[in-house]
């Protein structure tokens, strides 16, 4: 049953997104509270929610910079810096056109870029400015998503938005594609949600728009079918192990490839959920399944599975980021967040909005 509400929530959401990428659905959030700075909340020793978003909402997305502040992105609450002792957070107050955010990014020079469902944007140290990947005026979309962002091993940035996939080499943009005369040909048709490059050097492309992933060379691009899981052929990009293998999310569970062929897992194997959303490998090598019904440790032999009995805010996972003192973040529905040190789960999210 749990389950059940669960894969009904994840296709609500993921309508929703879609929807309002294409102009359908028009969003507005009401700024009631800002410092001189702007900024909506200042040093809040947890994660305030301000923007009135709902239990649906979450915090999808982490990342640690190289000076060691946390960042959490949300699909309402706009984005959180954690010093280590206070959250600051920026909404559209500071910069941004919008308080849904996709991903988080930290370049090799510092700079902290953002996607949100209405355009990308980058930190200048006080608040976010937009860059434009192409002119508004030739969009095809009344709001121009970015749902991710990678580096590549020269330095070139990569931004997969909902007209294709885009390269930036520090002056301009160009839209990525390949000759329609090669196998697994892309377009700004074939939306990319998610990108990872591996140590060989080729870059997967992956979306629910498109069975199979997708690799490319550097010179052609290749489709990868996969094994139906739960009605399920498409592949997100997650992350490459120590050991070299490559693994991707599922809404009816994950792969791994290990450069030779796919291996499917599911609740049959040990996971304890169906759709996963989120993977993440620890400094240990262990492996975090994410989904609607917790977290799902992986050593390499057997599952263990972490749930609000155990401290989560929430059994709904959508982000886990480790960061450099090996402490876990898990991003949660209703906008939660919590720190796993390893034996304690400390809930660092209000449960309330702050305006009620």
């Amino acid at each position: 049953m749990i389950q059940g509400y669960f894969n009904w929530f994840v296709l609500l959401f993921y309508f929703l997104i879609l929807a309002n990428c294409n102009g359908q659905i028009e969003t507005s959030s009401t700024i009631e509270k800002a410092t001189k700075s702007k900024t909506t909340v200042i040093g809040a020793s947890k994660l305030f929610k301000s923007q009135h978003s709902t239990e649906s909402d979450n915090v999808n997305s982490g990342l640690e910079d190289k000076k060691g502040n946390l960042w959490f992105g949300t699909t309402a609450e706009g984005v959180y810096k954690f010093d280590g002792k206070t959250f600051v957070q920026y909404t559209k107050s500071d910069g941004l056109k919008s308080n849904m955010t996709y991903c988080i990014f930290e370049s090799s020079e510092g700079e902290i870029w953002l996607g949100t469902d209405d355009g990308l944007f980058v930190f200048n140290g006080n608040a976010f400015s937009e860059v434009y990947i192409t002119d508004p005026v030739n969009s095809l979309h009344d709001k121009f998503c970015v749902f991710n962002i990678m580096e590549d091993k020269n330095g070139t940035l990569w931004f997969a938005t909902v007209e294709g996939v885009y390269t930036y080499d520090g002056e301009s943009f160009e839209l990525f594609t390949v000759s329609k005369e090669g196998k697994g040909y892309m377009s700004n048709k074939h939306n990319t949600e998610y990108m990872l490059q591996d140590t060989e050097g080729n870059i997967w492309f992956g979306s629910r728009v498109n069975d199979g992933v997708f690799r490319y060379d550097g010179t052609s691009i290749v489709n990868f079918e996969l094994e139906e899981l739960d009605g399920h052929k498409w592949a997100w990009p997650a992350l490459q192990d120590k050991n070299g293998n490559i693994w991707f999310t599922n809404w009816g569970g994950a792969y791994r490839y290990d450069g030779q062929s796919f291996t499917s897992f599911t609740q049959d194997d040990g996971l304890c959920n169906k759709a996963i959303t989120r993977i993440m490998e620890d400094k240990q090598g262990n492996i975090w399944f994410g989904g609607g019904n917790g977290i799902c440790i992986y050593d390499g032999d057997s599952f263990t599975h972490i749930t609000t009995k155990d401290g989560l805010p929430h059994n709904s996972v959508w982000s886990i980021t480790e960061d450099s003192k090996q402490n876990i973040w898990i991003g949660t529905r209703n906008t939660g967040l919590c720190k796993y040190d390893g034996e304690t789960i400390i809930n660092l999210s209000e449960s309330n909005d702050i305006h009620k």
